[in-house]
C-alpha cells in the first residue's frame, strides 16, 4: 500500500484498510519484542492547535517504538509562532525543512488538507474541528475487527454528539466499504447526524436508521460506540449543552439489555456517559481500543515512510 497524505477516511479502500491491519498486527508484536530501530533517522513533528493526550501521545510512543525521533508542540495556538500572526501554511512549509512527517491536530475543518497542498513532507491529520479524524477511525475498525473478527453483517449504534463528532463522521465513511451494515444514529435533535454522512451512506446503500431511544437500540447491536457531549463545540450556547449532557447513559442496566458478545467503545476522553462501573466488564473495550491505537498508528507511519 502506498500513502503520502492521510487526511480523510474516504481515500481509504478495502484492500489499503487489509493491508494497514495487518501491518497493525505485525506492529503488536514488534513492541512485544521491544520495538524496532528501522526508521531511527526520521523525525516526526507533532504539531497539535488542540488539547490532546491519546492522539499526540500514541503518534510520539508510536515513532519512538520505530526508532525515530519526535519533536512537538503540545499547544501550537499559544506557543509557536501562530500567536505572532503566522499562517498554517508558512508554519507547515517550515516544518518541511526539519521533519519527515507531520502530525497536524487543528481546530478548523479542512485544516489538514490546507497543510497537505503546502507540505512536500507526508501530513497525517490527527483531527481537524468537527471535520475528521481518520486515524481514529482507523483504529476503531482495527478494534472491531479484532472483538468481533467480522466487519460485514455489523449493526453498531453511534450515540451522542453526532452532529460535532469527527470520529463518527470518519468511522461512518469506513464503515460504508463493508458489506451489509447497519448504523443506528442515537442522539438528541440538536445533534443528529449530519446530511452529508446520511447522502453518503444512501449513496453507498448502507442502512442506517437515527433515534433518540438508546434503550431501544442496545440489545440489537454488536457495537455500542458511545461519544462525550462535547462542551469546547457549544460556545457560548450553554444551555443547548446542559440540554444534552447526560441524556445517554452506558451503565449496568444498559449491559443488561446489550448482546453477551457485544462490545462498548469509546475515543475517549469520558466524562459521565459511561459508568465506571462498565470498566469491570468484559464488553468494555475503550482502553482496548485506546491501545490499538498505538498498532496503527505504527502501522500508517511506518507505510507513509515505505
Amino acid at each position: 500500500m502506498k500513502l503520502h497524505h492521510v487526511i480523510e477516511a474516504q481515500q481509504f479502500n478495502l484492500p489499503m484498510l487489509h493491508d494497514l491491519f495487518d501491518s497493525a498486527a505485525e506492529m503488536e508484536r514488534v513492541v512485544a519484542a521491544g520495538g524496532t530501530q528501522e526508521f531511527q533517522k526520521r523525525i516526526m513533528a507533532a504539531l497539535f492547535y488542540e488539547p490532546s493526550t491519546r492522539t499526540r501521545f500514541s503518534f510520539e510512543t508510536a515513532m519512538h517504538r520505530l526508532g525515530g525521533r519526535v519533536i512537538s508542540t503540545e499547544n501550537a495556538a499559544e506557543f509557536s509562532s501562530v500567536a505572532k500572526g503566522e499562517t498554517l501554511e508558512d508554519t507547515v512549509q517550515i516544518l518541511n525543512g526539519y521533519a519527515d512527517v507531520i502530525v497536524i491536530r487543528h481546530h478548523e475543518v479542512g485544516a489538514a488538507k490546507r497543510a497537505a497542498a503546502v507540505s512536500q513532507a507526508p501530513v497525517i491529520n490527527a483531527g481537524d474541528g468537527a471535520g475528521q479524524h481518520p486515524t481514529q477511525a482507523l483504529l476503531d475498525l482495527y478494534t472491531i475487527r479484532k472483538e468481533i473478527s467480522s466487519i460485514d453483517g455489523l449493526k453498531i449504534a453511534m450515540v451522542g454528539d453526532l452532529a460535532q463528532g469527527r470520529t463518527v463522521r470518519s468511522l461512518a465513511y469506513l464503515l460504508s466499504k463493508y458489506q451489509d451494515i447497519k448504523i443506528y444514529f442515537v442522539a438528541p435533535a440538536l445533534l443528529k447526524m449530519k446530511e452529508d454522512i446520511l447522502e453518503h451512506l444512501r449513496e453507498h446503500h448502507v442502512a442506517y436508521q437515527e433515534d433518540t431511544d438508546l434503550d431501544s437500540v442496545l440489545p440489537l447491536v454488536d457495537v455500542v460506540y458511545q461519544t462525550r457531549i462535547q462542551k469546547e463545540r457549544f460556545g457560548d450556547r450553554i444551555a443547548d449543552y446542559e440540554k444534552c449532557r447526560g441524556v445517554y447513559v452506558i451503565n449496568r442496566h444498559a449491559l443488561e439489555t446489550m448482546k453477551p458478545k457485544s462490545i462498548v467503545m469509546h475515543p475517549l476522553p469520558r466524562l459521565d456517559e459511561i459508568s465506571m462501573e462498565v470498566d469491570r466488564d468484559p464488553r468494555a473495550a475503550y482502553f482496548r481500543q485506546a491501545q490499538n491505537g498505538l498498532y496503527v498508528r505504527m502501522a500508517l507511519l511506518s507505510m507513509v515512510f515505505s
